[in-house]
């Protein structure tokens, strides 16, 4: 396990876990119809703000069980600020040196499903950021399903890099990428944009690698989910068949080859994927 006590920075969490989910309005589907709905769509080449947006009248309302998590954060909670802490530092220092500033994102641990800007996050969508309440959704009990349908290894360092890669989509968004790859809608752009916060995320591995945080061979953890999160892998498992002409993030070895770019090069100029 990586020694995460190496890093001192803190992000902004807003741990959404204590509280449980009410599905209400129209449509009676239900938390399990919703979610087939949900996966079924997304599978069939579908974007999660195309799926929410034919579900106008549904909405997720959060009921208070306890709000002791809230009040002391366990370790999940610490771990996920400490990494998202660690990304906005190495942000906060790329972003001054081209003169611009950096704002910080928030990331929001919920359980089962939550209400965000974007619509309606689940587990079964997966981690996923919010560019207009500029927020990072994630269900940590989404890596146990990673190790269990797609084969992926697990560990603390694989479930930091899925964090540095949203944070990355945050770093994109900042910088307009994420606008234009909305503007221009091809699933080429798409999945340009996946690969730079692939490798965006192997910048911020880099970043912290001096602090003697990982452990020798803990680096693998990331190359491991980065190639479980691949298209062909993900499609090979579900649908029993790859079809690249569906893909949105890339295949399993573009995404281990994009992270481990950033990583070993440490250079912001290496990730440009869209030349």
């Amino acid at each position: 396990m990586a020694d995460w006590s190496k890093i001192s920075s803190r992000g902004n969490v807003q741990d959404r876990r204590s509280m449980s989910p009410l599905f209400v309005g129209g449509g009676g589907l239900g938390v399990l119809g919703l979610v087939l709905y949900i996966v079924i769509n997304l599978l069939g080449g579908g974007d999660i703000t195309d799926v929410v947006a034919q579900l106008p009248n549904l909405q997720v309302q959060s009921q208070a069980i306890n709000t002791e998590n809230l009040e002391k954060p366990d370790n999940y909670n610490v771990f996920a600020s400490t990494v998202l802490g660690s990304a906005n530092d190495m942000w906060k220092q790329v972003f001054a040196q081209n003169n611009k500033v950096y704002t910080a994102p928030t990331l929001v641990l919920f359980r089962t499903a939550t209400q965000g800007s974007c619509g309606i996050s689940t587990s079964e969508v997966g981690p996923h950021y919010c560019p207009l309440d500029k927020s990072i959704y994630l269900d940590e009990t989404f890596f146990d399903e990673l190790q269990r349908r797609f084969g992926a290894q697990g560990g603390d360092v694989a479930e930091a890099y899925v964090i540095a890669h949203e944070v990355g989509h945050h770093a994109q968004n900042e910088l307009g990428i994420l606008n234009a790859v909305h503007e221009e809608g091809s699933s080429e752009a798409s999945i340009k944009a996946e690969l730079q916060a692939d490798c965006f995320a192997g910048l911020w591995a880099n970043s912290i690698k001096d602090k003697g945080v990982f452990e020798s061979g803990e680096i693998q953890e990331a190359l491991d989910a980065a190639a479980a999160v691949g298209d062909d892998r993900i499609q090979r498992a579900t649908e029993g068949m790859v079809n690249p002409e569906t893909w949105t993030h890339g295949s399993s070895e573009e995404r281990m080859f994009w992270f481990n770019r950033g990583y070993e090069t440490g250079r912001v100029a290496e990730c440009d994927t869209f030349n």
